[in-house]
């Protein structure tokens, strides 16, 4: 997908132009507005500078060519207020954009951090709507967008005032110089375009080379003893080096564009600083113009070039922007894609009852033209005794154990379940989050009802007993899942829900980690708390207590009062 939009649509600058009046409609908008209406203010001031400082140059230039000491003084002071009055005015305003981009980058990057895990985007981002390292185009990308579009409005901007202040300068130096200055600008920006357009589509890919290889790095560091213990090195190297050849072949291409463009625009510069001489020279030599005009012209002429050709001296920047907006456009357009998708295939959830109810539920996979992974499954669980499900559909019974919890939405039906806090999810692999013993496993609110004493017992019941030495505080940080085998993590979750103590546990494939002894105790202790299991995968001595939902391949499934 990264290779097949290079170029943003109208569509995305649609988008863009509604995140912005967004901004500015938010309690961060009023702030914003303010800081705006400074940079505008502070841009007139940038300008009526360099308009000054151009006159102040002519007469100070002409004092020199008339020898006039007192003029040369006079005008050399003027030189130091207006250098000393634009020095300032400038800084105040980096310093106003600065904030201002800021500002917006704030808002904006809490605002798509807030859609992505709200909307639970992150869920969803798999097979045909896949999209390249969300994660980097969410920071590198939104920071890039929120300063470059300020910086390419406020140079329009300041652009425009240019080509207001200084083109009745130039005309009435020489009308025919303002001509030369206009055409020039115009054939040199079509050229421009013309030679580094394909830095467009090169610097977006660019942007993917890097993310490949730096998750590449994390893999290879995340997974470092697996690769060491599989003896895959080599494999690893080669994929590391592929990344490489990636990035830097295509970093040659976009090397070679800047250099025929910058070949161009070089000779392009330094004929500015003499196409002003050549046409003004001759006056000053038939006395129709003072020799300061020369100097003056010189700057206007620049000046009022630099305004005309923001695309040439732009262009690099502006090709890296477009690319960032497309990337950008693709992550919105698959959010709205999976948003709809939902609202179409999303399965009804209620919160609030005391049961589970699966009503006529139907799960189908996140992908296009998958089959069906449950059909039409109507059951109810109560809180009691132990519940398993079973079958060969491991699939489906992992889609079952999503769609319990909210997370797989694709599919029909309705569920009514108990609210969050009186239901329990534990993966096959647990997440523990670093942090301390305690704030891994205490329920929020409950600090202060469990003890360090408490939380020695119940590891000691789980045979976690030794991550905690006698009087040993639990308020120590830890990065747990860099520390533990599956087996103790699996026990920590365990140790998490029986504090929180929720109506009903939903455990997926508990047999993974741990042995028949450590599952009856673990069973044995969640029963005792009135914590009501449903067991996600077969038990592996064959044999299985309770009620049972057998999922089968074809998306059938049987009931089973005992099995």
């Amino acid at each position: 997908m990264s290779e097949q939009k290079p170029v943003p649509g109208r569509q995305t600058y649609r988008r863009l132009l509604s995140s912005v009046a967004l901004f500015l409609k938010s309690p961060a908008g009023g702030k914003a507005r303010w800081l705006l209406a400074a940079l505008l203010l502070l841009m007139v001031g940038i300008n009526g500078m360099n308009v000054a400082n151009s006159f102040v140059g002519r007469y100070f230039m002409s004092s020199i060519e008339r020898r006039d000491s007192d003029g040369f003084v006079r005008f050399a002071w003027l030189y130091v207020g207006v250098f000393g009055g634009s020095v300032l005015v400038g800084v105040l305003f980096r310093f106003t954009e600065e904030r201002l981009g800021l500002l917006w980058r704030d808002w904006l990057t809490r605002r798509i951090t807030s859609l992505y895990i709200d909307q639970r985007i992150y869920l969803n981002l798999t097979g045909d709507d896949a999209i390249s390292h969300p994660d980097q185009r969410m920071t590198e990308d939104v920071r890039q967008l929120t300063t470059s579009t300020l910086s390419f409005l406020l140079m329009i901007l300041n652009g425009t005032m240019t080509v207001l202040s200084f083109s009745g300068v130039l005309w009435t130096i020489s009308p025919k110089l303002f001509t030369v200055a206009v055409l020039y600008a115009i054939a040199g920006s079509a050229l421009t375009i013309l030679l580094g357009r394909p830095l467009i589509r090169l610097n977006y890919r660019q942007a993917d080379r890097e993310a490949d290889f730096r998750s590449e790095l994390i893999h290879t560091r995340t997974n470092a003893d697996g690769i060491a213990l599989s003896g895959i090195e080599a494999d690893i190297r080669e994929r590391l080096l592929d990344r490489i050849d990636g990035l830097v072949g295509n970093l040659r291409h976009i090397i070679s564009v800047n250099r025929n463009l910058s070949f161009f625009t070089s000779g392009y510069n330094y004929l500015i600083q003499l196409i002003p001489v050549l046409i003004v020279a001759p006056l000053f030599i038939r006395r129709e113009v003072e020799f300061g005009v020369i100097g003056q012209s010189a700057m206007a002429f620049a000046t009022l070039l630099g305004a005309f050709s923001l695309v040439i001296t732009q262009f690099q920047a502006i090709s890296s922007y477009a690319s960032v907006i497309s990337r950008l456009g693709e992550f919105v357009e698959v959010t709205e894609k999976l948003a709809a998708r939902r609202e179409v295939t999303r399965i009804a959830i209620t919160y609030g009852a005391g049961h589970f109810h699966f009503e006529n539920v139907t799960l189908i996979s996140p992908a296009d033209d998958a089959p069906v992974l449950v059909k039409n499954l109507n059951l109810r669980l109560d809180p009691g005794s132990l519940v398993r499900i079973c079958g060969s559909n491991r699939a489906g019974r992992t889609a079952l154990f999503r769609a319990a919890a909210g997370l797989h939405e694709c599919g029909t039906g309705s569920i009514e379940r108990p609210p969050a806090d009186q239901v329990a999810f534990l993966p096959e692999q647990p997440y523990l989050p670093p942090g301390t013993l305690r704030e891994l496993l205490v329920p929020a609110g409950a600090s202060e009802e469990i003890t360090d004493a408490q939380i020695q017992e119940l590891l000691g019941k789980l045979g976690l007993g030794s991550l905690l030495k006698p009087n040993e505080r639990t308020d120590v940080p830890r990065n747990w899942q860099d520390s533990l085998s599956l087996q103790e993590e699996k026990l920590l979750a365990i140790a998490r829900t029986l504090l929180a103590k929720p109506r009903f546990a939903f455990i997926d494939e508990l047999e993974s980690a741990l042995n028949d002894a450590d599952r009856r105790r673990v069973l044995d202790l969640l029963d005792a708390s009135g914590i009501t299991c449903v067991l996600f995968g077969s038990p592996t001595d064959g044999t299985c207590s309770g009620a049972c939902l057998e999922l089968h391949g074809d998306g059938s499934w049987v009931w089973r009062e005992a099995c």
